[in-house]
């Protein structure tokens, strides 16, 4: 990646870049430096609560591998819950963020920069849990990239490890249009953020700021039973899906979908 980049560039059209490798792109330096206002990890922990705290301690699971790591938010917050971390991402800008953020709060992240499509080879050692949160997985826009991921993802973890993946609610968007209660997640003030695009191979996002300032991702609209399917067949015999942080609710509803796929292996007699 040119880490010179200033500004990012789809084509000529932006609709038609559906390619994997491009959100290396999307995440330039200017967009980076903004995705703290967006997420205000303060409302943020708030929003959220314990959920994941709670679930990878449900789990017993004390070595934990934060693959989305982004700016740090959800790396910091485990380091403080007393997890053994490690804090991997695509994005050399995303990386030197949370480093960054990492020292302003009296941490020192172990970051590593990894392709998931091939973590393996850059991540050594076996997790008791993986993270992958922000809604990253939808930026796979190739099924083989998907199933390859999941795959790597299984293969770090330890025999009974857990996976936590999140998404957007995709299904409501495709299916009702796009409506967002805006209290997940992203959570900063004064920030609009709403899909400018959408058909069944892409989600375009836009993310203005109070600057003026305007930034784009190109991501797929992943629905969540298919994301459920390709965990199974992957392998993660058991997968619990909660939306919004809640064990019931209606699919509609949620902003976002919060996978918990456990590695272990029950015998079945089919």
């Amino acid at each position: 990646m040119n880490t010179a980049v200033q500004e990012q560039s789809f084509g000529s059209k932006p609709e038609e870049c559906r390619d994997t490798d491009h959100y290396l792109e999307e995440y330039i330096g200017g967009f980076v430096n903004k995705w703290d206002d967006l997420i205000d990890w303060d409302s943020r922990a708030a929003s959220e609560g314990d959920f994941f705290i709670q679930k990878l301690k449900e789990h017993g699971a004390k070595r934990v591998l934060d693959v989305a790591c982004g700016t740090g938010f959800h790396s910091v917050r485990l380091m403080e819950a007393g997890f053994d971390l490690v804090s991997a991402d695509g994005s050399p800008e995303m990386l030197s963020k949370a480093f960054s953020n990492g020292r302003k709060r009296g941490h020192i992240l172990r970051t590593i920069q990894s392709d998931w499509r091939w973590l393996n080879r850059d991540v050594h050692g076996r997790y008791d849990a993986i993270i992958c949160l922000g809604n990253s997985f939808t930026h796979l826009f190739n099924e083989h990239d998907r199933r390859k991921t999941l795959a790597e993802f299984y293969s770090a973890l330890t025999h009974d490890g857990l996976l936590i993946l999140d998404q957007r609610n995709y299904d409501a968007i495709l299916d009702l249009g796009y409506s967002s209660k805006h209290t997940y997640y992203y959570c900063g003030d004064d920030v609009s953020v709403y899909p400018e695009y959408v058909d069944h191979g892409l989600a375009r996002f836009r993310y203005a700021f109070p600057d003026q300032s305007v930034f784009h991702l190109n991501m797929y609209p992943l629905r969540k039973n298919y994301v459920r399917r390709l965990m199974r067949e992957v392998g993660f015999q058991q997968v619990e899906t909660y939306g919004d942080f809640k064990e019931t609710y209606r699919d509609a509803e949620p902003d976002f979908f919060i996978h918990c796929a456990q590695k272990s292996y029950v015998e079945t007699d089919s």
